[in-house]
């Protein structure tokens, strides 16, 4: 995509370089994603891991407290689960190679703010490829220069405004696609701001509005869906931006396809159709 102030979204802007799996294809190149799941809001991870291998990766892993295994092993059998000694050890479930995105924060809690905050750190000093979301991203209210340190170009943040408020401070005047330009300049990482105008911003001032979507998106979860969409893009190898403009109009796809009596789980399962229309 070049350089301009604004585009509204649509497949004509990534549809290009959506990764489309060959005959040659196996599961490790399409990618190995690794999410970080809680022990109280466990439906977080489990929707983003769903979503996650919807959008094309090829394999996943909830990394969790031994505590909640259970829960997550009694999911969606595709899914994989590993135990977590503790937050300090999560950045250790990376160090495969074949593992190549990483999503911190839907479901993780804010009970050890400095324990969350030194994972997510830690994670992005592997310079893997990483949507940070949710209480990822809360836990640094009052510490956003910590957090603005560490980011790099592969990453994505995908805060709601109340988040966005936390680790950017109160919106400033001016529109929204303002406030995130300017926070994807701060951060250095692409900013996807939700809600009704959703605004995906990218550090060099690019910024994509997307309207593609369904009010019945106000929902419980439907950010972990998305959150999962943009990390199975980014594992698969598409850019950051790219991927957190093709998710967000893809998941305004689906919750427009189903409309009223939306929940979450419905999302995961429209995924096939969404892409099957694209491609």
């Amino acid at each position: 995509m070049s350089n301009t102030d604004s585009l509204q979204n649509s497949p004509s802007l990534w549809k290009g370089v959506l990764p489309v799996p060959d005959n040659n294809s196996h599961k490790y190149t399409r990618g190995h994603v690794v999410i970080l799941g809680g022990n109280r809001l466990t439906g977080a991870a489990r929707l983003a891991s769903e979503a996650a291998m919807r959008t094309g990766a090829g394999m996943c892993t909830i990394v969790a407290d031994f505590e909640v295994a259970d829960v997550y092993q009694s999911g969606a059998p595709h899914i994989l689960f590993e135990p977590l000694e503790s937050l300090v050890e999560f950045s250790k479930h990376l160090d495969d190679d074949r593992r190549r995105a990483v999503l911190v924060g839907p479901g993780a809690g804010r009970e050890d703010a400095k324990a969350l905050r030194a994972a997510v750190i830690d994670v992005l000093g592997t310079r893997k490829a990483a949507v940070i979301d949710a209480d990822a991203l809360s836990v640094f209210e009052g510490h956003g220069r910590e957090l603005f340190d560490a980011l790099h170009d592969n990453v994505v943040l995908t805060p709601h405004e109340g988040e966005f408020t936390r680790v950017f401070g109160d919106m400033l005047p001016g529109t929204r696609a303002d406030n995130a330009t300017d926070a994807a300049k701060k951060s250095n990482a692409v900013v996807v701001l939700k809600g009704a105008e959703t605004i995906i911003a990218h550090p060099d001032g690019r910024i994509v509005v997307n309207t593609h979507a369904s009010p019945w998106l106000a929902s419980a979860g439907t950010g972990d869906v998305l959150a999962g969409m943009v990390l199975g893009l980014m594992a698969q190898g598409m850019s950051a931006f790219d991927a957190a403009c093709a998710a967000t109009w893809m998941h305004g796809d689906a919750s427009l396809k189903i409309g009223p009596g939306l929940v979450a789980p419905d999302l995961v399962v429209q995924i096939p159709a969404v892409l099957k229309g694209i491609l």
